[in-house]
């Protein structure tokens, strides 16, 4: 499905969930990480095989063959797996996961609140065609 890259997982609707996804459309050099949407069809039985509902997830995922990364740890392989300078990111990895998780779920839980949402789906431009499941 996926030529071994990694999939990211994430709510199209969000401003920053999808502003994340453009910025890593625009820095993934090396075209490493495909992107599927819960709102469509691939991410969201992604979604659901992995136990997390799609109308109202938690959580980015990270799939990487049978490994998958939620939380906080998906979004630090995603930086570093982005290479320099976003690969610092990977510094975070020292702060403990006790501690870097609540944070992060209040923030996923709070993202249209804090955020927003949009009306309609993000769909990046054509160029990107390939990196989309």
């Amino acid at each position: 499905m996926t030529d071994d890259h990694p999939i990211i997982l994430f709510d199209a609707e969000c401003v920053l969930c999808s502003a994340n996804a453009q910025f890593i459309l625009t820095h993934d050099r090396d075209r490493r990480f495909r992107l599927a949407s819960m709102q469509g069809k691939t991410g969201s039985a992604l979604f659901c095989r992995h136990g997390i509902d799609p109308t109202d997830p938690d959580t980015i995922l990270v799939i990487e063959g049978e490994s998958v990364l939620r939380d906080s740890d998906a979004v630090i392989s995603i930086y570093t797996g982005l290479g320099w300078p976003w690969r610092i990111a990977g510094l975070a990895s020292i702060v403990p996961r006790s501690l870097r998780d609540p944070v992060y779920r209040w923030i996923a839980r709070n993202r249209y609140r804090i955020f927003g949402k949009r009306d309609t789906c993000w769909i990046p431009d054509s160029q990107y065609a390939d990196w989309l499941l």
